[in-house]
């Protein structure tokens, strides 16, 4: 990466705003789920992490469900946190930031204490995953009309 990229835990109101409008360009806008399905109940308890460029741009975003909530997307474990909405800006693909998000959810995982991460992987993301350390389990399922397998990591 060219310019310096920090990945940090969103909790400012205009973290939060970037976050559901780097989701919006990504999901809604270039995948075309419908934007009811994008935004959820999850978001509001969620953790939510963003990067963003030195100079203050949002790059990409994810979020990290925890206790229940992370339970009912990962069959039932609460010591298992669930990685969702993993959103890069089309400008920056490419550039390591997914990565850099992944490691900083699963940072924000450890600190939490789950003991793995749980996420539902677009098909033709797999290989991004299983790079970070990720297995898939189970069938193939669509989420949103677009197939996804599950995969998981354990947190050292």
């Amino acid at each position: 990466m060219s310019a310096k990229v920090t990945c940090r835990v969103a909790v400012e109101p205009d973290d939060l705003e970037a976050c559901f409008a780097v989701r919006k360009e990504v999901f809604v806008v270039e995948q075309q789920v419908p934007e009811d399905l994008e935004y959820d109940a999850y978001d509001a308890d969620a953790v939510h992490v963003i990067a963003v460029r030195d100079d203050g741009l949002p790059l990409g975003t994810g979020r990290l469900l925890t206790g229940e909530a992370a339970a009912a997307k990962n069959g039932g474990d609460a010591e298992v946190g669930a990685l969702g909405r993993l959103a890069v800006a089309k400008a920056a693909r490419g550039l390591g930031v997914g990565a850099a998000l992944v490691r900083a959810i699963e940072d924000a995982a450890r600190a939490r204490g789950l003991t793995a991460v749980d996420l539902h992987a677009q098909t033709h993301a797999l290989g991004f995953y299983e790079r970070l350390g990720y297995e898939v389990y189970g069938p193939e399922f669509p989420d949103a009309g677009i197939p996804h397998r599950a995969m998981r990591k354990a947190l050292g």
